[in-house]
């Protein structure tokens, strides 16, 4: 069923991408029920695209509502090998303003794990390598094209991935600047643990909106919905333009810093791995443990 190379997943302010031609929806059937939205299926000068809506169009799911396994599923069913992940993100560091992108390399979790994070378990153990979460391949380009685009983006970070919805406490937020963390946001750390496991390269481009709570000097207001809306508002069509180019620039074959992740990650004995768990993820394992 493969369709195309290159995914895009869109965050808030970003549920449709009209930069689509000769576009189709697509809806996937997958182990772990069902996606996000239906994925939209065209080209982008010449090359084809998936994108997905990750709260859905109209933003219906909260982030520890999304089926995060499914959205994944559903990309390595098209034949996605890259997905970019457009976020909304709050900025813990002055230096970070509102409009701005980061292209951020780390993570830290802080969910309270209601978020399935992986495809593994049921009889199955894998355990994926995890130290650099995203590819330096996309994120490299990424930054090329939207410095080319006049944003001011800044390369390397560290995403906190909250658990929400509600934004965080002023404590809160103060303790993760003392930890150092750069950006906090809700949903991008299982989408990349789910796409390392699937052999998908991954990168988020961050759209800061807010200063999270931290910051409350006179005329910067507390994050909320209303300040979020307003920035992506006016962050949206750079947002397009820049994905836009970026996909033209993407490399034809996989990347090999996570196409091949799972090659040494499964511990489980072929023979041993239930025969219903192993038909629901051949997907995701099949070349690895044929005998």
């Amino acid at each position: 069923m493969a369709e195309a190379k290159i995914g895009i997943i869109g965050g808030s302010g970003l549920y449709d991408m009209e930069e689509l031609q000769e576009r189709r929806e697509v809806n996937i059937e997958t182990p772990f029920g069902e996606p996000s939205d239906a994925y939209l299926l065209g080209s982008i000068g010449g090359r084809p695209v998936a994108f997905l809506s990750r709260h859905s169009r109209g933003h219906r799911l909260l982030p520890s509502e999304i089926n995060y396994r499914a959205n994944i599923w559903g990309f390595k069913k098209l034949g996605v090998e890259w997905i970019v992940a457009v976020s909304a993100v709050g900025s813990l560091k002055e230096e970070l303003k509102p409009l701005d992108i980061v292209l951020p390399d780390q993570f830290v979790d802080r969910t309270n794990q209601a978020r399935k994070s992986t495809f593994f378990g049921d009889g199955v153990a894998a355990h994926i390598a995890f130290a650099d979460p995203m590819s330096s391949t996309l994120r490299e380009i990424i930054y090329q094209v939207a410095l080319k685009e006049g944003a001011t983006v800044h390369m390397g970070g560290t995403y906190l991935n909250m658990e929400g919805p509600a934004f965080s406490t002023r404590a809160e937020s103060n303790l993760y600047r003392q930890w150092g963390m750069d950006i906090i946001g809700m949903t991008n750390l299982p989408e990349a643990k789910l796409s390392r496991e699937a052999g998908i390269a991954y990168q988020t481009m961050a759209m800061v909106t807010d200063y999270d709570c931290w910051r409350h000097d006179e005329g910067v207001e507390d994050v909320s919905v209303s300040t979020v809306v307003e920035t992506l508002g006016k962050n949206v069509s750079l947002a397009r333009k820049i994905l836009e180019n970026v996909v033209a620039l993407i490399p034809e074959e996989p990347d090999p810093e996570c196409s091949n992740a799972l090659e040494y990650a499964i511990m489980t004995a072929p023979e041993a791995i239930p025969p219903q768990v192993r038909e629901r993820l051949d997907l995701i394992i099949g070349k690895y443990i044929r005998t």
